[in-house]
């Protein structure tokens, strides 16, 4: 009789093998981290004498489960945002929060915390993209899981890089150090077309190859990424990452939801892998992958479960029941994706998309021993019928849920037994996760209270504090004002003609003040457009007044506004909004040695007749303001402005 580490004996043994062999009862013989026989019950029993022998009667025996897409330390901000569309939520929220609260500890703990749940749920591989990898991957070992690692790398500042440069140098040093270990692939995970330069995805390219590992990138998650990618290069995205060269490694694409045909045979000719993520397309409406076609084609599609903060959960049996679900209602057709499909793309499927299929996603000799044993005997897995031989497939798929999983075995360790986690201290784990909930919830309903904080925390915008003299008054000549611009004492520096389109944001708290969005063409000499987007907060109040409606203003932020008006009104949530449109012609001038600006501007929405003036200067004293304000009184006087033609309102008030 021969010897082994454990007996796993009396489940229904579903393999995944090419011939899908279901064993029942069958037995599977475990020696160190390897499968060395897979039969029938009695005969294993017979041959084999184990030192751990796990009974698994009335249960089904299934590969371990692979997550091909996740975020593991995400699991720290789940529910933290919710019901918003992804430009909105990701820039919005959770950078906002990542930059704020992302380290090695908190990598490290929401791992630890993404582990306990994904073995719970017969989850023993996964693929991830985040941030302090070697945190990620350390978590991972301790918990006993197998891990692809995938160190992000973008164009932006990241929580471990300020630079794209120094992601580069960490990947490195992260596929290095991890080279060659049983549960840990370190891999380069450039975040997507959008986020990323050519250069940028061809060092990951380079990195991928050299180290011979898997490379991870989102790809074409939402339509709108998709249509501002054509618009840039005039090629889809799948299209434009083979021309430069980033497919020739071992690819795996999150998402694809918006590829077209094309695309799809591109994905086919370079053998690159799909995690499909039915539940965070859903969540965050990016779409519907076109799955049948990826099948038809020859696809290897994984299952993900994208972010806890985008999921909210990391259960990949309500993937695989969505997987075959959608398909069915997008195609019309009852057939399309069969239960055995789908836990196909939840095992063996999602092991070849990720080139680890020699070791995981079936139960076969000389493969890695991962596996999930789920109990059906619960009310809604029984009875068990036998009627077509795929029955067990629609049990696990249509009727088994994530916690029917007994015991769970990694690399021929038992991880849970009896639902008892072994490798992770589960009380610990959310006792330190609930604290730091609570760090984030005070810093998210802190921001949310101020206008200002909820801009500052948007990226790229510096806050600052800048103040103008200023006057507004009624033209009734725009040719006599324009003509008094060239007096003896004004030196015109520069001028512009433009046409701008100013939406105002107003808000139920009148501490907030307004927050202006506007779009600034500049019309050339040629007759192009260049376009200046700018996001302005103003405060509630004036600082000061000199007479003539001469006043202090505040603009307490004033920064490039680089994401759509749409974005900025989702994000807000104003409770009314003013758009202001109108024609300037302003010029730059120096009265006496000191700089203004002077506009002109015809407003023509709302449409109001007559020219309007304003004459204004940045200021940084009271002195130095008092100063202008008397200069500004001086140019009314040059322009022939009377008293009754000053405006103490401003362009939204009109």
């Amino acid at each position: 009789m021969e010897h082994a580490d454990l007996l796993v004996i009396g489940g229904s043994v579903v393999t995944m093998d090419a011939s899908y062999r279901v064993l029942a009862p069958g037995a599977i013989v475990v020696r160190g981290r390897d499968i060395v026989a897979v039969g029938q019950a009695q005969e294993m029993k017979e041959q084999f004498a184990a030192a751990e022998v796990l009974d698994c009667q009335g249960q089904i025996v299934i590969p371990g489960l692979i997550n091909t897409h996740t975020h593991m330390p995400m699991s720290l901000l789940r529910g933290l945002a919710d019901d918003l569309r992804l430009d909105v939520w990701l820039y919005g929220y959770i950078m906002p929060v990542e930059k704020q609260f992302v380290n090695p500890e908190f990598c490290y703990l929401g791992t630890l915390l993404s582990c306990a749940e994904m073995i719970r749920s017969g989850i023993t591989c996964y693929t991830d993209m985040y941030y302090f990898e070697e945190e990620v991957a350390w978590a991972t070992v301790e918990a006993g899981m197998r891990g692809v690692c995938g160190e992000t790398i973008m164009k932006f500042p990241a929580p471990d890089a300020p630079s794209y440069d120094d992601s580069l140098a960490y990947c490195r040093e992260f596929l290095e150090h991890w080279q060659g270990h049983e549960l840990i692939i370190a891999a380069p995970a450039p975040h997507s077309v959008y986020m990323c330069t050519p250069d940028i995805l061809q060092a990951a390219t380079e990195l991928a190859r050299e180290y011979n590992v898997p490379l991870l990138i989102h790809v074409s998650e939402t339509k709108d990424e998709v249509e501002d990618w054509i618009n840039q290069t005039s090629m889809p995205p799948l299209r434009w990452l083979e021309t430069q060269g980033v497919l020739g490694a071992k690819v795996l694409a999150a998402h694809c939801v918006h590829v077209n045909h094309e695309e799809v045979h591109i994905l086919k000719k370079h053998d690159v892998g799909v995690a499909h993520n039915p539940t965070s397309n859903l969540k965050l409406a990016s779409g519907f992958a076109p799955i049948e076609e990826m099948l038809d084609t020859g696809i290897n599609i994984g299952l993900g479960t994208d972010g806890a903060a985008s999921n909210n959960n990391q259960d990949l049996f309500e993937e695989m029941n969505l997987a075959a679900l959608i398909s069915k209602a997008v195609a019309h057709n009852p057939v399309v994706v069969p239960a055995r499909q789908a836990l196909m793309m939840a095992t063996i499927s999602g092991a070849r998309a990720l080139h680890l299929d020699h070791l995981i996603g079936s139960i076969e000799v000389g493969k890695r021993a991962d596996l999930a044993i789920v109990d059906c005997n619960s009310l809604h897995t029984v009875p068990d019928f036998n009627t077509t031989g795929l029955n067990v497939y629609s049990q696990l798929v249509y009727a088994a849920k994530s916690n029917d999983v007994r015991h769970v075995i990694i690399n021929g360790r038992v991880v849970m037994r009896d639902r008892q986690l072994l490798t992770v201290q589960e009380d610990s784990i959310i006792t330190q996760a609930r604290q730091v909930g609570e760090d984030v919830n005070r810093f998210f309903v802190k921001r949310e209270k101020s206008l200002l904080e909820k801009v500052a925390a948007i990226g790229g915008l510096e806050r600052e504090e800048s103040y103008e003299v200023q006057v507004k008054a009624s033209v009734l000549d725009k040719e006599a004002f324009e003509a008094r611009l060239k007096h003896p004492d004004i030196a015109i520096v520069r001028e512009t003609v433009r046409e701008q389109y100013d939406t105002y944001f107003m808000f139920s708290d009148p501490t907030w003040g307004i927050l202006r969005h506007r779009e600034d063409l500049v019309i050339e000499a040629d007759g192009s457009l260049s376009p200046i987007y700018t996001l302005t907060v103003t405060g509630p109040t004036k600082e000061a007044d000199y007479g003539d409606a001469i006043v202090l203003s505040r603009s307490r932020l004033t920064a490039p506004a680089n994401r759509t008006l749409r974005f900025y009104r989702e994000y807000f949530r104003p409770s009314e909004e003013r758009q202001i449109n109108k024609k300037r012609y302003r010029y730059r001038i120096r009265y006496r040695g000191v700089d203004f600006a002077v506009n002109l501007d015809q407003i023509t929405q709302p449409a109001r007749e007559g020219w309007y003036a304003e004459i204004k200067s940045r200021t940084w004293s009271r002195r130095d303001a008092e100063r202008k304000a008397a200069m500004i009184s001086e140019l009314l006087k040059i322009f022939d402005v009377k008293s009754e033609h000053l405006i103490r309102k401003d362009y939204v008030d009109f």
